[in-house]
């Protein structure tokens, strides 16, 4: 039956419902109370996995204290954990779209215990650095596979649910770092790491049981019997895919330089790396509200738009941190900053969602995931690479904001074949 692109989505949906009846079974219905209890147990075991996103940026400052190197060397540990991160997102992506999220999950958590006990037994900044791969592998399930997943089990609030499983890269952002810099203040940054991967090791494979039991027979190919795209931009997979993945890299790189540096950013400053701890905490506490937010604003307006919305605050936030740098309005350009771009990053993942066929779900929003991980990661290395030859931040930040004007580049190129689509129709 043939449908109107202007019919509003609950209409689209009803025609489009899966006739599988194992979808439509009492065992499962999608935006039922049992898909809420499934987000649930996703949101817990993403915020407790986050921690690899995270703890490398606590300890920066004391690690290249201890190994005498310099701040772009140090940097290459978080370049590290996010290309782990982002190749282990396609690896895992490509585990959940064949046999299911538990699978993907359980890998990752035998990663992230044995990366985090090495990484407090290292002897050298190289084998430091080089474990970090490790974490990053370890943390990859836990984001863009995990967000696919949840795509399945949702239609009406489909938007909503993606962004409520990526706030927990942000919840374990707010609750990580006080924990992280309370650890090695007291007992020390090797044995906070070995303390970390055991706890997750033993937490997340609980949570994962309680899931796996949730999701029975789901737990295997959930995006059977999805029904189809919901936008049609008429660009092949392949094309809409790469045009992500450079949008993604351009936000990520601009959104790098507050996230990873902000800690040492105070030290230079004066104010000590227990301040930049709580700047860091703050800023992800926002990016949760931003991420859920920009969830309910997705299942209104698209992920087109909601992209365009978050990626344009973005700039907004760095230029407050070129002009002001008290303790004061660092606290709160850094809540604002959080603010703005929480809900950017799961956007992409929504766009896929709405534009691609729900069969290759986990594997495309895992390579877009990969994209946005290098420009983490460069943006990171890159920002540390800056402040060595400026001895500031300042030409860092432009840095950034250049490379978030080639993100609202392109994301206003799609939104306006989106609208000439909308027009031929």
């Amino acid at each position: 039956m043939p449908v109107d692109p202007r019919a509003p989505r609950d209409e689209v949906a009803a025609v489009h419902a899966p006739s599988d009846p194992s979808r439509d079974s009492p065992l499962f219905t999608p935006d039922s109370g049992q898909a809420w209890v499934r987000l649930a147990l996703a949101l817990l075991i993403g915020s407790i996995g986050s921690v690899g996103m995270w703890s490398v940026v606590v300890v920066l400052p004391v690690v290249q204290s201890e190994f005498g190197a310099t701040r772009g060397a140090v940097s290459l540990a978080f370049t590290l954990t996010m290309l782990g991160f982002g190749l282990g997102g396609v690896a895992t992506g490509k585990v959940t779209d064949r046999f299911g999220i538990v699978a993907a999950m359980a890998l990752s958590i035998s990663f992230l215990g044995l990366a985090y006990v090495l990484a407090g037994l290292s002897t050298t900044l190289w084998q430091f650095i080089a474990v970090h791969v490790l974490i990053g592998l370890g943390t990859s399930a836990t984001f863009g596979p995990l967000m696919a997943e949840a795509s399945h089990w949702f239609e009406r609030y489909r938007g909503l649910a993606v962004t409520i499983v990526a706030s927990g890269n942000y919840v374990g952002g707010t609750i990580w770092p006080p924990l992280v810099n309370w650890g090695m203040q007291s007992a020390g940054w090797r044995a906070t790491h070995i303390a970390i991967g055991i706890f997750c090791a033993v937490m997340m494979t609980i949570v994962l049981l309680v899931l796996r039991a949730q999701i029975g027979r789901a737990a295997m190919r959930s995006h059977d019997n999805a029904p189809p795209p919901r936008v049609d931009l008429r660009l092949s997979t392949n094309t809409l895919t790469v045009m992500l993945c450079i949008a993604s890299i351009a936000c990520c790189v601009a959104m790098a330089m507050p996230q990873v540096h902000i800690v040492a950013y105070c030290g230079d400053l004066g104010y000590g790396v227990a301040r930049g701890a709580e700047m860091l905490s703050l800023m992800m506490a926002f990016g949760v509200i931003s991420r859920i937010g920009s969830g309910f604003l997705a299942d209104k307006i698209g992920g087109i738009r909601t992209l365009l919305i978050g990626s344009a605050a973005q700039s907004f936030a760095l230029l407050f941190y070129l002009f002001f740098d008290s303790l004061t309005s660092l606290y709160i350009i850094s809540a604002m900053f959080g603010l703005f771009q929480g809900g950017i990053v799961p956007s992409y993942a929504i766009i896929v969602r709405e534009a691609m066929p729900a069969s290759e779900a986990a594997t495309r929003v895992g390579i877009v995931i990969l994209a946005s991980v290098f420009g983490m990661s460069f943006g990171g290395w890159v920002s540390g690479v800056i402040f060595d030859a400026t001895g500031s931040y300042a030409a860092a930040f432009l840095n950034g904001l250049a490379w978030n004007a080639l993100n609202i580049t392109i994301v206003v190129s799609l939104l306006i074949r989106a609208r000439r689509r909308l027009a031929l129709a």
